[in-house]
């Protein structure tokens, strides 16, 4: 298992540019925690990575993510990284967050996918975001409809972060390669 043959994985099953930024924004967070935290960084980052690989050609669930665990399984993938993909899907009961690993997937997973939502709409992208942004816009119910806002404080929670240093924790963690996700504007600057 390398990043190389897990980005060309993730290729094979992924045409939607908008899910490919996702997961490679939700793998830049779960290395940066890794870091932090002094885990394995590059099992951490491949969970981030392919935690969605499959959710293009199999979006209903429970097949998201478990069509997925098979074709990782086929891959002799380790059982870590997929139990930890197994478990960001709340409706698999039998896959609890039991592990740091597990937990920081739940913790980035929808917070990322907000912090981009935000960032695309904001003139300077994410350069100039900061976490009370990001909480203003999760006040805000008709924004991002489609992020459950309940799932991003239960992650961090169960992480065990707090909210605000975790939003501003990911922020920094993603600044960083904004150019390649795709966040350096907002999209009404982009328009213009």
């Amino acid at each position: 298992m390398n990043r190389t043959e897990a980005f060309t994985l993730l290729n094979e099953y992924v045409q939607d540019p908008g899910l490919v930024r996702h997961m490679l924004g939700v793998e830049i967070a779960m290395r940066a925690y890794a870091r932090k935290l002094g885990a394995e960084e590059d099992t951490w980052g491949i969970v981030g990575l392919l935690h969605d690989f499959d959710y293009e050609r199999w979006p209903s669930p429970p097949d998201h993510p478990l069509k997925g665990s098979e074709i990782l399984h086929g891959l002799g993938y380790p059982e870590e990284v997929i139990y930890a993909i197994l478990s960001h899907a709340d409706y698999l009961t039998d896959y609890p967050r039991v592990h740091s690993v597990d937990k920081a997937l739940y913790a980035c997973d929808e917070l990322a996918g907000f912090i981009t939502a935000t960032a695309l709409v904001r003139p300077g992208g994410i350069t100039d975001m900061t976490a009370s942004s990001v909480k203003k816009k999760m006040k805000s119910k008709g924004f991002a409809r489609t992020v459950n806002r309940d799932d991003i404080t239960l992650g961090a929670a169960e992480f065990g972060v707090d909210l605000t240093t975790h939003i501003q924790f990911l922020i920094d963690a993603l600044k960083p390669h904004a150019a390649e996700l795709g966040l350096l504007q907002g999209l009404a600057v982009a328009e213009e």
